[in-house]
C-alpha cells in the first residue's frame, strides 16, 4: 500500500487539538484502515472517538480490514476497543464479539455461525446499546466483469435487506467508502429505512 513511512503514517497527532478540529461537526467517520498505519494513528482514531463522544456528535465506523497493513487478530483486537463509541457500524468484522467477556475461550458470537443477517446485529446491539445502526452489503462476483450488490441494515429494532443491483464493473476501487458515504449521507437527510439502504447500495454500485 506504500504508506509505510509516509507523512500521515509518521505524524504525531498529540499536538493537535481535537476538540477545536472537531468543533461546529455533526458527524464523524473512521475507518479501519487509518489505524493499520501505524501506532499514532491509531492513538489518533481512539483519541477523536473520546472527543467526539464527549461532543455528542454521531460517529460511524467501518472496520475496512486490510491484510497488507496489519494481521486479523491486530484488527480484531483494535477495532473491538471502537465500538463502545459508535452509533453506525458498517460491516460486522473486524470485531469480537465474546460469548464471555472473562473467557475467551468460549469463542466469539460470530465465529463459525452462518451469517445470517439480524443473529449477529442482536448480539452486538446486547453487548453495545450506543449502537444505532449496523449495516453491511455484500457482493456476489458473476464473472471479473459482472457483479451483483445487495445490503443488510438494521435500525432501530427491525433488519432490512435492500434490492439487488447487477452492473457491469468500471472500477471497484472505493465501492465501500462508496456505500459508507451514500448510508451516511441518507440518514443525515432523513430518509426511510428502505431508501436509506438502497441509496447506499446504489451509490457503492
Amino acid at each position: 500500500y506504500d504508506r509505510k513511512h509516509s507523512a500521515f503514517a509518521e505524524y504525531d497527532f498529540r499536538q493537535v487539538d481535537l476538540s477545536a478540529l472537531l468543533e461546529g461537526f455533526d458527524w464523524l467517520h473512521l475507518s479501519g484502515i487509518t489505524p493499520a498505519l501505524s501506532p499514532s494513528c491509531a492513538r489518533l482514531v481512539l483519541d477523536c472517538l473520546k472527543v467526539a463522544r464527549d461532543k455528542g456528535m454521531t460517529i460511524s465506523f467501518d472496520g475496512n480490514f486490510r491484510s497488507a497493513l496489519w494481521s486479523w487478530e491486530e484488527a480484531r483486537a483494535f477495532c473491538t476497543q471502537c465500538l463502545p463509541y459508535v452509533d453506525v457500524l458498517l460491516g460486522i468484522e473486524p470485531y469480537h464479539l465474546w460469548r464471555d467477556e472473562n473467557d475467551h475461550s468460549k469463542g466469539d458470537w460470530k465465529d463459525g455461525v452462518p451469517l445470517h443477517p439480524s443473529y449477529e446485529e442482536q448480539a452486538f446491539v446486547a453487548r453495545y446499546p450506543n449502537l444505532k445502526c449496523i449495516a453491511r452489503h455484500v457482493r456476489y462476483a458473476h464473472s471479473g466483469s459482472e457483479n451483483s450488490l445487495k445490503a443488510f441494515m438494521w435500525l432501530d429494532g427491525h433488519t432490512f435487506e435492500s434490492r439487488l443491483f447487477t452492473f457491469t464493473i468500471l472500477d471497484r476501487v472505493g465501492g465501500g467508502d462508496a456505500f459508507a458515504s451514500g448510508l451516511i449521507y441518507a440518514m443525515m437527510h432523513h430518509y426511510s429505512p428502505m431508501d436509506i439502504l438502497n441509496f447506499a447500495v446504489a451509490s457503492s454500485a
